[in-house]
This record gives C-alpha cells, sequence and structure tokens, in this order.
C-alpha cells in the first residue's frame, strides 16, 4: 500500500483533535484579553527575569532586551526539539506558548509611554521597552510596534491551532506528545 493511501486511511487522534481545539481557544481567548494574567504568565516571568541575567554580558541593551529575547526563546527552543525530532503535534501545540509569550512582550511594549505595568523591582526599575524604544528612537511608534507584535502572536496562534489539529488528523500513533 502506498504512503499516500494509507495516510488516507489514517484515523484521527480523537484525543489529539480535542486536545488541540481547547489548547487552541484557550490562548485564542488569550490573545483577546491580552491583559488578563494567566498561570502560564509565571513560567514565563521567570524566564523573562532569567533572560536579563542571562544577557548581562553583551552589554546593557542586550541584557534590558534579553528578558523578552529569553521569554520567546525558551519556547521556541522547545518547539525546534519537537520539529527536529519529528514531532509536528508536540511542536504546534508549544508554538501555542510562544505567542502567548509574544502576547506578553505586545503588551509590555505597549506600555512603553505611559508605564503603568507593576515592574518586579517597583518604581524605580527600568522599564524594558521604554528604555529599548528611546534608545532607538522609536518611543513615538510605541502603539504601532505594540501592535504588530500583537498581530503576529495572533497569527502563531491561530496558525499553530489549525497546525495542531491537523497534525493530529495526521497521526497514527496514540502517544500524546
Amino acid at each position: 500500500m502506498s504512503t499516500r493511501l494509507q495516510r488516507e486511511h489514517i484515523t484521527p487522534d480523537p484525543v489529539r483533535v480535542i486536545a488541540a481545539l481547547v489548547a487552541g481557544a484557550y490562548f485564542l481567548w488569550a490573545a483577546l484579553h491580552p491583559l488578563e494574567w494567566r498561570l502560564i504568565d509565571n513560567v514565563n516571568l521567570v524566564i523573562h527575569e532569567a533572560g536579563h541575567i542571562f544577557f548581562m554580558p553583551f552589554g546593557q541593551f542586550l541584557m534590558i532586551a534579553g528578558g523578552s529575547l529569553l521569554q520567546l526563546i525558551i519556547p521556541a527552543i522547545f518547539a525546534l526539539y519537537f520539529y527536529y525530532h519529528g514531532k509536528s503535534y508536540s511542536c504546534a501545540l508549544v508554538l501555542l506558548w510562544v505567542g502567548e509569550s509574544l502576547l506578553n512582550v505586545s503588551v509590555y511594549a505597549g506600555d512603553a509611554v505611559s508605564m503603568q505595568l507593576p515592574l518586579l523591582g517597583g518604581k524605580d526599575s527600568i522599564h524594558d521597552w521604554n528604555y529599548m524604544l528611546d534608545e532607538l528612537n522609536w518611543l513615538s511608534h510605541t502603539p504601532e510596534i505594540a501592535k504588530a507584535l500583537h498581530a503576529i502572536a495572533l497569527l502563531l496562534i491561530v496558525g499553530a491551532t489549525a497546525w495542531a489539529i491537523i497534525a493530529a488528523f495526521r497521526s497514527p500513533k496514540k502517544t500524546y506528545l
């Protein structure tokens, strides 16, 4: 039997399809309500703060940018791992995390002018995005930058959800990651 015919006879894994739909709906809700705090944001915050330390040897600008960078890099590394190992369903689900993390970054970037978000170090802390956009002379473009990041996050969440559903239909195995 040819590979094409084998694929046509694969029955979708209902657990994976339902999990992809639920996860996709949850992260789509997150995209539509980016100011709401979610449990995964605690993980994102720890990774964000670690990014400042990790990027410290590369100068002040990268140290400050490092929080947002590492917040995106870590889930992307997991996604790449699954992709490299041929686990497209798992890769797609982890890309939802990348999208949600980018939502956080878009909210933080959007706060660069008003600086109303509470910062971990208190009022004397440097607002990462205010500093970075000011250094780049892009502070006046804050709304456009935040909207672009949010749009990319939304596209990533929708695309990852679609990919996870497609992968659930194509996966002949009953392993769940």
